[in-house]
């Protein structure tokens, strides 16, 4: 089965909150997630929302997820060391949100933690961020 990020155009499955474009996720029990037009939308509300983090100080992986996917609701110590692994960062190593490839590579792989891999790549990141494709992390 399609992972519900992915159904929902939303692979940073970020709650709804009346993001532009966006709306409630339908078809399941408990809807809470956005649901975006297109996979670009959804990326692009990703970035706006770890950029809204960078401007209150959150600019480590650490610090990031441990606000991004909470300990009440996930596996946070493993998604760090799982996103550390996938962008060769430490856990305390300070982001540059606003370097596209950062930006890039930090949302390929919270989306492949999202969801799995094999649904999105850099390559498709990029061209949502209107950025220079790079070929890391494919």
């Amino acid at each position: 089965m399609t992972p519900r990020g992915i159904r929902n155009n939303n692979p940073g499955n970020l709650n709804y909150a009346h993001q532009p474009g966006a709306h409630l996720e339908t078809g399941v029990s408990n809807p809470r997630f956005a649901a975006f037009p297109t996979m670009a939308d959804g990326i692009q509300a990703l970035r706006t929302q770890l950029l809204r983090y960078a401007e209150r100080g959150l600019t480590t992986v650490a610090s990031i997820i441990s606000v991004y996917a909470p300990a009440t609701e996930n596996a946070t110590s493993a998604y760090i060391a799982g996103l550390c692994r996938q962008m060769g960062v430490q856990p305390d190593t300070v982001l540059d949100l606003h370097d596209p490839a950062t930006m890039a590579r930090l949302i390929c792989g919270i989306t492949t933690i999202e969801n799995g891999a094999g649904h999105l790549g850099l390559v498709q990141i990029d061209q949502a961020l209107g950025i220079t494709p790079t070929s890391a992390m494919t």
